[in-house]
Formats: C-alpha cells, sequence, structure tokens
C-alpha cells in the first residue's frame, strides 16, 4: 500500500463527484511535506473582510513597491523581492551601523481556488494588502430543479 491509498483525500472521493484535481492538489502540498518545509518568513495574515471577500496581509518592513512584485498565475499568487541591491546600505541618511529589519530574498505563495477572484494589491506603511474576491458563478448559485 502506498502514502496515497491511506489518504484521507482518496476517502472522500468516492462521495464526491468532479473534486480530482482539488484532491490531488492537497494531496501534492500535504503529502510531500511541502508545507511544512516552507518558511515563516515574511510574516502574513488572511483575513476574511466580507461575505465574500478577503485579503491577504504581508508584513514587509524596510520594503517598498519597487522591491517586491505580486504574480498571479494558474491560481497560484506569489509575492516575492526582487533583486535587491547591496549598495542600499550607503544612502543619503548615512550608512548602516546595526541592520536589524531584514530584507532578505523571499517568495511566498499562497494557491487561490478557481472561483476568487486577486482584484489588487497596495503597500502601505510596510504592510502588503492584497484584496480577493470570491466571484460566485450563476451555476454555483442555489437554485430549484423541476421535477418532471
Amino acid at each position: 500500500m502506498t502514502s496515497k491509498d491511506l489518504s484521507i483525500f482518496n476517502s472522500l472521493r468516492p462521495f464526491s463527484i468532479g473534486f480530482d484535481d482539488m484532491f490531488d492538489q492537497f494531496e501534492s502540498m500535504l503529502g510531500n511535506g511541502s508545507l511544512s518545509m516552507q518558511s515563516n518568513y515574511p510574516p502574513y495574515n488572511i483575513r476574511k473582510t466580507g461575505k465574500d471577500a478577503y485579503s491577504i496581509e504581508v508584513a514587509l518592513a524596510g520594503f517598498n513597491k519597487k522591491d517586491v512584485e505580486v504574480e498571479f498565475e494558474d491560481n497560484l499568487l506569489t509575492v516575492r523581492t526582487k533583486q535587491i541591491s547591496k549598495s542600499d546600505d550607503k544612502n543619503i541618511d548615512g550608512e548602516i551601523i546595526h541592520k536589524g529589519i531584514s530584507q532578505r530574498q523571499f517568495a511566498r505563495s499562497f494557491t487561490i481556488a478557481d472561483d476568487v477572484k486577486v482584484n489588487g494589491a497596495e503597500l502601505k506603511d510596510g504592510l502588503l494588502t492584497i484584496a480577493c474576491e470570491r466571484i460566485l458563478p450563476d451555476h454555483k448559485k442555489k437554485r430549484l430543479i423541476e421535477i418532471k
């Protein structure tokens, strides 16, 4: 027996139709331990801001808009740093003697559901906020089925 045979997701398959891709995605995220290998940097919150609205808040102290990029492709939202220049230690304000605010390279990814739209991102006061909204298509809305 393989670990896939023992998976809780495989035990749910007989009770669902059309969720194979979702179960496979969970299996790949949890089955090979990749979630536990991901760094805790930068810290983030996922906030529900309305009935179908969410925001992802990523703490980016010391970064500005030109240092960070947000990419959304194939249901994967990734926040990452661009190449950080080492020459930033000397600027018009003087030389940095102690650097306690981390500006290391990072990439943080979030899996986004098919019915969630990423509306935009804003970096303000060291907090990157990414607005997301769940769009419920007509075929997923509650309706009565006529019996013939």
